[in-house]
């Protein structure tokens, strides 16, 4: 299962909003290669299934990820912060075995 905190929930729903997207969107969370530690975060929003999607809702918020993912983001929270050393969304995974100094990449 792949979790969101109530903050980082908040604020999707309001740049869902901004988007002018549909209560038909929800926000899909992938693993790409990519960044200096070989994997990479994605998210965006989505209105289309796919076939190997895995579907998780929590808190009133449709997450969704493929497969392959999922295996990288088991039990991962997606957390947002607008405090004074950093502002935007982030990834608590505790599958991570590193991750670089900006924290947009990890290794597991």
């Amino acid at each position: 299962m792949i979790h969101i905190s109530e903050k980082a929930k908040e604020r999707a729903l309001q740049l869902r909003s901004e988007e002018k997207l549909g209560n038909d969107y929800f926000l899909r969370v992938s693993v790409v290669g990519g960044g200096c530690s070989g994997l990479s975060y994605k998210m965006k929003f989505d209105n289309q299934n796919n076939a190997d999607d895995q579907i998780f809702e929590e808190k009133g918020m449709k997450l969704v990820t493929d497969l392959k993912s999922l295996l990288y983001l088991y039990d991962t929270i997606l957390e947002f912060s607008d405090g004074l050393n950093g502002k935007g969304f982030y990834f608590n995974n505790p599958n991570a075995t590193r991750t670089c100094s900006c924290g947009e990449s990890f290794a597991v």
